[in-house]
């Protein structure tokens, strides 16, 4: 139901968008909700979507500098341009770099009918 509550969440989520705008095994950027200085990622695998807030647990930094550009050449892992931060799209952890073992920021996601659904605070 598109008006149910996510997981541990208040207020009724947010469409982050379809997941057709994702293409398989790519990565997009989202702006964060009002009032939000930083945005969102979302990969897809499959008829899965991981989605994360685009900080960098080293220094808080944006992981891309260009458009979409969240992954390794070969799709296999997030790469932050900053510092070269490798990190498992599963889970957000920190393979290598100045931040290894931590890991980045969680959104909770739900898919309905195609929909990538989100917490209305994500990001925030």
């Amino acid at each position: 139901m598109r008006g149910s509550l996510l997981p541990g969440m208040a207020q009724p989520p947010r469409t982050l968008c379809h997941l057709s705008d994702i293409p398989d095994g790519a990565a997009r950027g989202f702006p964060g909700p009002p009032g939000s200085f930083i945005g969102l990622f979302a990969v897809r695998r499959g008829k899965q979507v991981f989605v994360y807030v685009n900080s960098c647990p080293h220094i808080g930094t944006s992981l891309n500098l260009m458009p979409d550009r969240f992954l390794s050449a070969d799709g296999a892992l997030i790469v932050c341009v900053t510092h070269g931060a490798e990190f498992r799209i599963e889970d957000g952890y920190c393979l290598r770099g100045p931040c290894s073992g931590d890991r980045l920021e969680a959104v909770p996601v739900r898919i309905e009918d195609g929909t990538v659904l989100i917490p209305a605070d994500a990001g925030l």
